[in-house]
């Protein structure tokens, strides 16, 4: 386990002597010393900031590009690392965010100017809960899809779970 936690000198390197490492590891937020999960998505909140401005079809379409490009460079990461899925990689965290934060882009559930910034806690709140407690099907593809989808895909499922779970907050909201 150490080995998904730690990164040498030697790895360090060589996650960032690439662009496709720079990506993967959320542009330096996955290198924090812990907790690199939470860095990644706490990073991914100021990017949101100006997507959000999109309409939601090219939102998606980013989502989609980004969860194609996330693969690639998680994959060419943890083969420059020699550990598939090291905590470092957190491009997948950035996608899970984007993905649990829809329900405020809606303006069925949250019309544009209701939105305040505290909003984002608990997209981001219930996104680190999905991807840590890691319900079924997280579990499952967490463990059994391998490679650079399979850093990508459990975040994304978690995100969903948090996207849904937030949309029905809001439906509620007085």
């Amino acid at each position: 386990m150490s080995a998904r936690k730690n990164l040498s000198g030697e790895q360090r390197r060589a996650l960032l002597a690439t662009p496709a490492g720079w990506l993967a590891c959320g542009f330096g937020s996955g290198l924090a010393p812990v907790a690199q999960g939470s860095f990644g998505s706490l990073a991914a909140l100021l990017p949101w900031l100006l997507l959000r401005q999109l309409p939601l079809s090219i939102y998606l379409i980013v989502l989609l590009v980004g969860f194609g490009i996330g693969v690639w460079a998680c994959d060419v990461a943890g083969r420059a690392l020699h550990v598939e899925d090291h905590r470092s990689l957190v491009w997948d965290e950035f996608i899970g965010q984007w993905i649990a934060l829809i329900p405020l882009l809606l303006p069925s559930l949250l019309p544009a100017d209701d939105f305040r910034w505290w909003m984002l806690v608990p997209g981001f709140v219930l996104f680190r809960l999905f991807d840590v407690w890691k319900p079924w099907p997280i579990r499952w593809f967490d463990r059994r899809v391998k490679g650079g989808v399979g850093v990508m895909i459990d975040d994304v499922v978690a995100g969903f779970f948090a996207a849904v779970v937030l949309a029905i907050g809001l439906h509620f909201m007085p």
